[in-house]
């Protein structure tokens, strides 16, 4: 009966999984116009210039959200967020955590997370 358990936890854990991964699909298509599949398998500068492109439909969402825009929408800024990590190989967030904080901070961290990093590191809490 616990194998039973196990296998259907399993089962749900890789249906989920499969849900994500077609949601980021979808929306890479509609937003880009790129196939996920396709990206993955592009050219070493094809590939940094579509980082790039994202980067900037990211910060573009973000941008509308701070402004209260009435077409900012939060599933599309999290769905560009999980592809740009996917397609760069990871979130950086989780390999700083890893890292117990980098040295250098990012401006794009949120400020109380900034400040405790810059605090391990050795840097008063009102320098930035």
């Amino acid at each position: 009966m616990k194998h039973l358990i196990e296998e259907a936890r399993a089962f749900g854990t890789s249906k989920a999984e499969e849900v994500e991964e077609a949601r980021r699909r979808v929306a890479m298509q509609l937003l880009c116009g790129i196939d996920l599949a396709d990206a993955a398998g592009m050219l070493p500068d094809r590939r940094a210039q579509l980082i790039r492109h994202l980067e900037r439909l990211i910060e573009r969402e973000r941008l509308k959200g701070m402004r209260r825009h009435w077409s900012y929408d939060l599933n599309r800024h999290i769905a560009l967020k999980q592809v740009l990590d996917r397609l760069r190989g990871g979130s950086e967030a989780g390999k700083r955590a890893e890292q117990g904080c980098s040295k250098d901070a990012s401006a794009n961290e949120n400020g109380a997370r900034r400040r405790r990093c810059r605090n391990r590191t050795g840097k008063s809490a009102g320098a930035g």
